[in-house]
Formats: C-alpha cells, structure tokens, sequence
C-alpha cells in the first residue's frame, strides 16, 4: 500500500511560480511511474505530467508544456512538479498518483492517489 501526500498548492498572481511535492510513505517508490492531475470547478480530472520509475523519461500535457517540469527524488520518496508562468486557467486541485513501472496518461491506470492540494491563480 502507497500513501501519497501533496503539499506545495496556494494562491499566486499570474506569471508567478509554486513547487508542489507528492510525499510517499508505505512503500518506496522506486518501481512507480508517478503522474500528476488535476481538476478543475466543473471539469473532469486531466492529466499533467508523468514520469518513470527512474526519472529518465517525462511526458507533459500539450497546455504546460515548457512551463512545468516534473521530477523526482527516490530516496526521499518525493515527486515534485515545478509550475512557473502560471496562468488562471491552471487553477484547479492537483493531485499525485502512482503505478506499478510504466508511465500513463489515463487516470484509470494509476493504482494509488493523494487528496490533493489546491492551486489558484489569479489575474
């Protein structure tokens, strides 16, 4: 069993930046793809940003592109997610989630999720 923990959300102004950390405890991590997602007042979940068990290989929403960086530190059993440039339209909650090896884009596939950590960006 894996328990993921987001921190990191908060309210910013447009053109601003955040760091959002996916703390894991239960198990390490090493052999989990992470992803993250988010939703947003009246939409469904959409994904963000994955990345490997190894952090060798990342995979980025066509909408943040450029602008967020995903990454991760195994032995500290953290998923990070750098957001910079950020525009009102990446207002929603963010939440981590986790699968055995192979990255996905589809929120059907990931096994174990945190309760998320809200972001808003205003204009």
């Amino acid at each position: 069993q894996v328990q993921l923990v987001e921190s990191g959300g908060g309210l910013v102004q447009a053109g601003g930046s955040l760091r959002l950390s996916c703390a894991a405890s239960g198990r390490s991590l090493s052999n989990y793809a992470m992803g993250w997602f988010r939703q947003a007042p009246g939409k469904e979940r959409e994904f963000v940003a994955s990345i490997t068990w190894s952090g060798g290989t990342t995979n980025y929403a066509d909408s943040v592109k450029g602008r967020f960086t995903i990454s991760r530190d195994n032995p500290k059993n953290t998923v990070y997610l750098q957001m910079n440039s950020l525009k009102p339209e990446d207002t929603a909650v963010y939440s981590c989630a986790a699968r055995p090896f192979r990255m996905s884009v589809s929120l059907n596939e990931y096994n174990y999720w945190g309760q998320g950590t809200q972001v808003t960006v205003s204009s």
